[in-house]
C-alpha cells in the first residue's frame, strides 16, 4: 500500500517487467532507435532500397558502413545532419522512383527540409504528420497521384509547400487553412477540384493553383495575386479573373435600378414614348394624380447645382492635397528611376518598392546586402541604398538568359553593373529557392574573388524583384570582340589576344570549380552558363567570367549551342563541371573559327552544333577551312592553332568522361602560349598593342590550379 493510502501499488515483479520489456507495439525499426540517428539510417536505407534499387543514383549511401554516423559525414549525397539527426534531405532530378519509397521518410522525425523535385515517384502522398518540425517540403515534378493529405494541416511549422506538376486529384483539403506560417503554396498543374477557400492564408507570399479543375469564387484574401496564379481553371471566377455570373448579373441589375430611379425623376424621351400605350409621349404624373412636365428651367437649375457642388469639392481637395503632393516630388523622381530598373516588371513600372511603400499585403520590401566583407579582398565597395541605385542614370547593356543587365552611374560617379533576374515570378515557379536559400547562395557567390571572375558585390531581394550588383567591366565581352562589326573598319582580335583571353577564362573556371570544394559546408559549385557573352574584359584587359552560379537559381539556363549533350532540356536548371568544360570547348572553337553557334556558313547552311561541324570538316581533311580568316595574316601560328583545335574538340567531346578537367586545359593553353612566345616574343608584344587587349599582371599571378 502506498503512503497515505493513495492509489494501488503494482507488484514489484510486474513493475520490473513493464520497465525492462521492449515496446512491442512499435514497429521493428523503431525499437531502441526511435528518435535517434540509428533510426534515421534505417529509414534512409529503406528509402534507398525502394527508390534506387540499382544504387546508381545513391551510390554514396554506403549502407554497410561500420559507423552509424556515416550519413552525417558529408559523404552521403543530399543528406545533411544537425545535432546528431538527419535534418535535410535534398535529392532533386536523380530519376528516383517507386510508390513505396516516400512512406519510409515519414520516420525521419528530425527532418526540417525535404526536397525530391524532378524525380519519378508515384503513388499517393504519404502521411507526413510525424515530421512535426518540417519547414520546407518540395515534391514537385513527380508522378504522385491521389488526394492532398489532410494531415498536412498538422505541419504547423511549414513555410514552403510545393506539390506542382503531379497527378493529384480531389479537393484542396480545408486543413491547409491551419498553416498560418505558410509563405509559398504551389498546387498548379494537377487535377484538383472544388473550391480554394483553404488557400486564403494570412502570410502567403507566393501562390499558384493554375491548370487544375478548380471552381468557385476566388477568396478576397488572395485576389491580389496575378491572374496567372489561377489560370487554367475554367470554373474559377472573381478578381483577378473575370467576375462570377452572379456578380455580372448584379451589376446590370444595379445599374438598371439606378436608371429606373432616374427615369422616375426625369424620364428621357425614349422612355416616355415606350411607356405610352398609344405610342405618343406619355406625361409624368403629378403627385395629385394629374399630368404635368418638369420645366426646362428646373432641369437647368439641377444640372448647374450639380456642377457647382462638384467644383466646390474639387477645389477643397486641391487645397488640401497640394502641399502634400508638392512635398513628394522626390518620391515621384524615385518612381521615375524605378521605371528604369523595373520597366519589365509584371507588377508595373513602380515595381516592388512602391507596392511595399503602399503597404501591400502581397509584397515585401527588400534591402541592399553588400558582400565584400565575405571575401578576402582588401578593397571595398561603396555602400548605397536602393533609392540611390534607382536614382542613378541607367543604360541597358543587354538581355540574356538570366535577365537584363544595366550600367548604372550613381550620384558620385561610381559605375556598377546591375542585373535584374529574368521574370522572378516565373523563376520561382520553375523551382527557385526560398529566401534563406537564395541568401545563402548569394553568400557563396560573394566569396568568389579572383582576377578572372566578375565579383558580385551586392544584391537586393524581394519576392517579386531580385537585383544583383557587379563590378562594371568597361571593355565589353569576348562575343563583341569576336563577332561585332565584322564589316569594313573592324579591328580584328589577334591570335595572342585570343590565347590570353582563353587562358584567363580557364583560370577563372578552375577557381570556381575548386572553390566549391573548400569546406564541408560549401556546396559543389559550377558556373552553369559559360559562353562568349559571359566572358568580359576588365579595364586591364583581363578576361573575367560573369553570371557565375546563377544556373543553380533556375534563372540562367545554358545558352543554345553551349549546352552539353547530357544536359536536360531547358528550362530545367542544370550545371556541372563536365558541362562547363563542354561549354568552354565551344568557346575555344569560337576563338578558332570566328563563328558562333547559329551562325550562317558561306554556302547558306547554319551551324547548329559548332563542335559537330568542326569535326565533319576535320574528317574531310579540310582543317585549314575551319580557322577564322582574320587569323590567316598571322604567320607561324599554324601549329598553335592545330594544338588548340585538338584541345577544343577534346573539351567538347560528346561523352562527359572523355572531357579533360579544366586544370589540364589551363596547362595545355599555357604550353601553347609558351611555345608561341618562345618563337616570336616581339610579335606577341605587337599583337597585344594592336588588339587593345593587354595582359593583366594579376592573370599571370593567378597560376593554373591542378584538379
Amino acid at each position: 500500500m502506498p503512503p497515505n493510502g493513495g492509489g494501488t501499488a503494482l507488484p514489484l515483479p510486474l513493475l520490473l517487467l513493464l520497465l525492462l520489456s521492449p515496446p512491442l507495439l512499435l514497429p521493428p525499426h523503431s525499437l531502441a532507435d526511435a528518435g535517434s540517428l540509428e533510426a534515421d539510417v534505417a529509414a534512409l536505407a529503406d528509402f534507398r532500397l525502394a527508390a534506387d534499387p540499382s544504387g546508381a543514383a545513391l551510390a554514396s549511401w554506403n549502407l554497410s558502413a561500420a559507423s552509424p554516423a556515416a550519413p552525417c559525414s558529408g559523404s552521403w549525397r543530399g543528406v545533411t545532419c544537425a545535432g546528431g539527426r538527419v535534418t535535410r534531405l535534398v535529392l532533386e532530378g536523380l530519376g528516383l522512383s517507386g510508390a513505396a519509397a516516400l512512406p519510409a521518410l515519414a520516420r525521419l522525425d528530425g527532418l526540417r527540409v525535404l526536397s525530391l523535385k524532378g524525380n519519378a515517384f508515384s503513388g499517393g502522398v504519404p502521411d507526413l504528420s510525424p515530421l512535426a518540425g518540417l519547414k520546407l517540403l518540395f515534391l514537385a515534378r513527380n508522378a504522385l497521384s491521389g488526394p492532398v493529405p489532410p494531415s498536412f494541416g498538422s505541419l504547423y511549422r511549414l513555410y514552403r509547400l510545393d506539390l506542382s506538376f503531379n497527378n493529384l486529384s480531389g479537393v484542396v483539403p480545408p486543413e491547409l487553412g491551419r498553416l498560418d506560417r505558410l509563405l509559398t503554396l504551389r498546387l498548379d498543374s494537377n487535377r484538383l477540384t472544388g473550391g480554394i477557400d483553404a488557400v486564403a492564408l494570412p502570410r502567403l507570399q507566393e501562390l499558384n493553383v493554375s491548370n487544375n479543375l478548380l471552381s468557385g469564387r476566388i477568396p478576397p484574401a488572395v485576389a491580389a495575386f496575378p491572374a496567372a496564379a489561377f489560370g487554367g481553371n475554367a470554373g474559377l471566377c472573381g478578381a483577378p479573373l473575370p467576375p462570377c455570373k452572379d456578380e455580372a448579373q448584379q451589376q446590370p441589375n444595379a445599374s438598371g435600378a439606378v436608371n429606373a430611379s432616374a427615369a422616375r425623376d426625369c424620364p428621357p424621351a425614349a422612355a416616355m414614348v415606350a411607356s405610352s400605350p398609344s405610342g405618343r409621349p406619355a406625361a409624368a404624373e403629378a403627385p395629385g394624380g394629374g399630368k404635368g412636365k418638369m420645366s426646362r428651367a428646373a432641369v437647368v437649375a439641377i444640372v448647374a447645382g450639380d456642377f457647382a457642388v462638384v467644383g466646390l469639392v474639387a477645389g477643397l481637395l486641391f487645397c488640401y492635397f497640394w502641399p502634400r503632393l508638392s512635398g513628394r516630388r522626390g518620391g515621384r523622381r524615385l518612381q521615375q528611376g524605378e521605371k528604369i530598373v523595373y520597366s519589365s516588371s509584371p507588377y508595373g513600372a513602380a515595381g516592388v518598392v512602391a507596392a511595399a511603400g503602399a503597404g501591400g499585403a502581397t509584397f515585401e520590401r527588400g534591402k541592399m546586402v553588400f558582400l565584400e566583407d565575405l571575401s578576402c579582398s582588401n578593397g571595398g565597395t561603396r555602400r548605397f541604398e536602393l533609392e540611390e541605385l534607382l536614382r542613378a542614370s541607367a543604360e541597358m547593356l543587354g538581355k540574356g538568359g538570366c535577365g537584363t543587365a544595366y550600367k548604372a552611374v550613381l550620384d558620385d560617379g561610381t559605375v556598377v553593373a546591375v542585373k535584374r533576374l529574368r521574370d522572378a515570378t516565373a523563376a520561382a515557379a520553375a523551382g527557385a529557392s526560398s529566401r534563406k536559400e537564395f541568401e545563402h547562395h548569394m553568400a557563396v557567390l560573394g566569396r568568389l574573388r579572383h582576377p578572372n571572375v566578375v565579383p558580385l558585390t551586392a544584391y537586393y531581394y524581394a519576392r517579386d524583384e531580385k537585383l544583383l550588383v557587379y563590378e562594371y567591366m568597361p571593355n565589353g565581352s569576348l562575343f563583341s570582340l569576336l563577332h561585332g562589326n565584322r564589316g569594313p573598319g573592324r579591328t580584328p582580335l589577334e591570335w595572342a589576344a585570343r590565347l590570353r583571353i582563353a587562358a584567363g577564362a580557364a583560370r577563372g573556371l578552375v577557381y570556381i570549380h575548386q572553390c566549391g570544394r573548400r569546406g564541408s559546408g560549401t556546396p559543389r559549385l559550377a558556373h552553369g552558363n559559360v559562353k562568349s557573352t559571359n566572358i568580359l574584359i576588365d579595364r586591364l584587359g583581363a578576361a573575367r567570367l560573369a553570371d557565375c552560379g546563377l544556373a543553380q537559381l533556375g534563372s540562367s539556363p545554358a545558352a543554345a549551342g553551349y549546352r552539353a549533350p547530357e544536359a536536360p532540356p531547358p528550362p530545367r536548371p542544370w550545371a556541372s563541371h563536365k558541362g562547363d568544360v563542354y561549354a568552354f570547348g565551344v568557346v575555344l572553337l569560337e576563338l578558332l573559327t570566328g563563328r558562333c553557334p547559329g551562325s550562317e556558313l558561306p554556302n547558306g547552311g547554319v551551324v547548329v552544333e559548332l563542335p559537330r561541324w568542326v569535326q565533319s570538316v576535320v574528317r574531310e581533311e579540310w582543317t585549314s577551312e575551319v580557322f577564322d580568316l582574320e587569323l590567316m595574316k598571322d604567320k607561324g601560328i599554324e601549329e598553335e592553332m592545330v594544338a588548340m583545335l585538338q584541345l577544343a574538340l577534346s573539351c567538347a567531346a560528346a561523352a562527359p568522361d572523355q572531357r579533360p578537367k579544366i586544370g589540364y586545359v589551363v596547362r595545355m593553353i599555357d604550353e601553347v602560349r609558351a611555345c608561341g612566345e618562345a618563337s616570336s616574343p616581339s610579335h606577341d608584344e605587337s599583337v597585344g598593342e594592336s588588339s587593345g587587349v593587354s595582359d593583366s599582371p594579376a592573370v599571370s599571378e593567378g597560376g593554373a590550379l591542378s584538379q
